[in-house]
C-alpha cells in the first residue's frame, strides 16, 4: 500500500503552487543546475500519492532546488545517508547549534571569493542556502531565488573538519553563460559552531587549477517554512551572521 506523500503536498500548497507550477519549477531547476528532466504534472501527482518515493538522478536535486528544500525534509527517501521516509518526516526542527556540536541544519550564508581571469577582477559571490546535517553527512543547497547561480556541496564532517565537494551552475545570462564548474572544499568549523571557513579549489575557465577562501555563516537554525520563504532572496553583501 502506498503512503501520499503530504509533507510534499503541504510544501507545495504553501507557495500556492498548482502540480503544474510545481513541474515547471523543477524543470527551470534542472535547466539551471546542469541537469535536465522532463518533469510533468502526471510525475507530481506519482510524488504526492507516494508511487514515486525516491526520485533518481536528475530529478532529486531538480526538487531539492526547486522547493529550496532538502529531500529528506519533502518527505522522499534519500538512501544516500541512510534515511527512509518515516525517519526523514520524523526529524525534530533542528535547535540553534550549541559549542561546537551538531546538529548543524539550518540556513547558512555562504561566501566564496574567485579571480576572474577574463576581467583582471576578484569577485564574491553569496548565497543563502540551506544545510542538512545528519550523522557525519551534511548536505548544502542554494535557495533558488538567492542569487541567479545554482550551487551544491556535499561533505563529510570529521570533527571541526569538513571536507567534500561542490558544484555550482552560473548565471546563464552572466559572464559565464551558465557553465558548470565543480572542485574540492575543506573547512574547519569555529567552536562557536556559527561559523566554518575554509579553501576551495577547482578548474578555471582556461582549465588551469584555482584556489580561494570559503566561509558558510548560520543565519538561522529554522529549517521551517517560513525561514525558508523568508532568505529565499538574495543576501544582501553587508549582511550580519545571526546574533541568537
Amino acid at each position: 500500500m502506498t503512503v501520499p506523500n503530504t509533507t510534499l503536498r503541504a510544501a507545495r500548497l504553501s507557495r500556492r503552487m498548482s502540480q503544474d507550477d510545481l513541474a515547471r519549477a523543477i524543470r527551470d531547476a534542472g535547466r539551471r543546475i546542469g541537469l535536465p528532466n522532463a518533469c510533468s504534472k502526471r510525475y507530481v501527482q506519482r510524488l504526492e500519492s507516494g508511487i514515486v518515493t525516491a526520485p533518481r538522478g536528475p530529478y532529486l536535486r531538480a526538487i531539492e532546488c526547486a522547493m529550496g528544500q532538502p529531500a529528506a525534509s519533502l518527505g522522499f527517501a534519500d538512501e544516500r545517508y541512510g534515511l527512509d521516509r518515516e525517519a526523514a518526516m520524523a526529524l525534530p526542527q533542528a535547535p540553534a547549534p550549541a559549542a561546537g556540536q551538531g546538529p548543524l541544519s539550518g540556513i547558512w550564508l555562504s561566501r566564496y571569493e574567485y579571480e576572474s581571469s577574463g576581467r583582471g577582477e576578484a569577485f564574491d559571490s553569496l548565497h543563502h542556502v540551506m544545510l542538512t546535517h545528519s550523522g557525519a553527512q551534511l548536505t548544502v543547497r542554494s535557495l533558488l531565488r538567492s542569487a541567479p547561480s545554482s550551487l551544491i556541496m556535499d561533505l563529510t564532517q570529521n570533527g571541526a573538519v569538513l571536507t567534500g565537494t561542490w558544484s555550482e551552475r552560473t548565471d546563464p545570462g552572466g559572464y559565464y553563460q551558465g557553465a558548470v564548474y565543480h572542485g574540492a572544499i575543506q573547512l574547519l568549523l569555529e567552536p562557536s559552531g556559527r561559523r566554518m571557513a575554509g579553501k576551495w579549489v577547482g578548474f578555471g575557465r582556461d582549465w588551469d587549477v584555482n584556489t580561494g577562501p570559503w566561509s558558510l555563516e548560520l543565519v538561522t537554525a529554522d529549517t521551517g517554512t517560513e525561514a525558508m520563504q523568508r532568505y529565499d532572496r538574495p543576501p544582501e553583501p553587508g549582511q550580519p551572521p545571526a546574533s541568537g
